[in-house]
C-alpha cells in the first residue's frame, strides 16, 4: 500500500519541522507549505489524502484556504486553531473543516485525529456509492445533493460547502427519510466502527447541518429530533 499524503500549512518553521518529521517517522509522506500560494502548487501538483491547516496566517487565512478546498472538492481538513479563537473555530468547521485542534497541543492527539478522519474517508469512498444504488443525485425541498460531486446546491444553483462528515450524515438521513435513526445508528452509517472518543459528536454534525439548510434552524423541520430515539429527515426525497 501506498504511503498516504499529508499537506501541513502553517506559517511558523518550528510547528511545520515538528509536524512533518513526526508524521514521517509514523509513515506518512508529508509536504509542508508556509501559506496559500504553496499549498496551491503542491495540490496541482501531487495528490493529498489530508490537510493540517493553520487558521491564522498573513495572506490567505485558513478559513479562506479551507473554503476554497471545500468548494473544489478537495482533500479532508483539520484546521489548526488558537485557544482564544472559538468563534472563527466555529466558522471554519461550517466552511467545511473536518476537524480542528486547538493550540498548543500533543503531536500524538493531532496523529489519532488524522488517522481518524482518514479512515472515515476511506469509509465513505468504498461504501458510498452502494446505499443508494446507482444514485447521483438526491433532491428534497429547496435543495439537490450531488453524490458523485458530493456538493450540495439549493435552488438558485448556488453551491453550499459541506465538510465530509457533513456531507457523510446528511446523505445518510436523506437515504432514509422518514426514518428514526438513532445517535448510534448514524454513528455505525456515517462512520462505520472507526469512530474515537473524541470525534465530534453526532449532535453537533446535525446542529451545524441545520444551519446550513433549515429556513430557520431554531425551529428545524426537515430534521426533527425524535426525543429518546435519535433524528428523522422529515421529507419524501428524489433519488436520480
Amino acid at each position: 500500500m501506498s504511503q498516504q499524503h499529508i499537506l501541513v500549512v502553517d506559517d511558523h518553521d518550528e510547528i511545520r519541522d515538528l509536524l512533518g518529521s513526526y508524521l514521517q517517522q509514523h509513515g506518512f509522506q508529508i509536504t509542508t507549505a508556509n501559506g496559500g500560494e504553496q499549498m496551491k502548487a503542491v495540490l496541482a501538483e501531487h495528490h493529498i489524502d489530508l490537510v493540517v491547516l493553520d487558521l491564522m496566517m498573513p495572506g490567505e487565512d485558513g478559513l479562506s484556504l479551507c473554503r476554497q478546498l471545500r468548494e473544489q472538492d478537495g482533500p479532508p481538513v483539520i484546521m489548526l486553531t488558537a485557544m482564544s479563537e472559538d468563534a472563527d473555530t466555529i466558522v471554519g468547521l461550517e466552511m467545511g473543516a473536518d476537524d480542528y485542534v486547538t493550540k498548543p497541543f500533543s503531536p500524538r492527539v493531532l496523529l489519532a485525529r488524522i488517522k481518524a478522519v482518514l479512515r472515515r474517508n476511506e469509509h465513505q469512498e468504498e461504501t458510498g456509492s452502494h446505499a443508494a444504488g446507482d444514485a447521483s443525485r438526491i433532491a428534497f425541498p429547496g435543495w439537490v445533493l450531488d453524490i458523485h460531486q458530493r456538493q450540495l446546491e439549493n435552488a438558485q444553483g448556488v453551491l453550499l460547502p459541506l465538510s465530509t462528515a457533513e456531507y457523510r450524515l446528511l446523505k445518510v438521513l436523506l437515504e432514509h427519510p422518514r426514518q428514526v435513526l438513532s445517535r448510534d445508528q448514524l454513528m455505525d452509517l456515517t462512520r462505520g466502527r472507526e469512530a474515537m472518543p473524541f470525534d465530534r459528536s453526532i449532535d453537533n454534525q446535525i446542529s451545524r447541518l441545520r444551519k446550513k439548510i433549515e429556513p430557520d434552524p431554531k425551529v428545524p423541520t426537515l430534521i426533527k429530533t425524535v426525543w429518546g430515539g435519535g433524528y428523522m429527515f422529515t421529507e419524501e426525497t428524489q433519488i436520480s
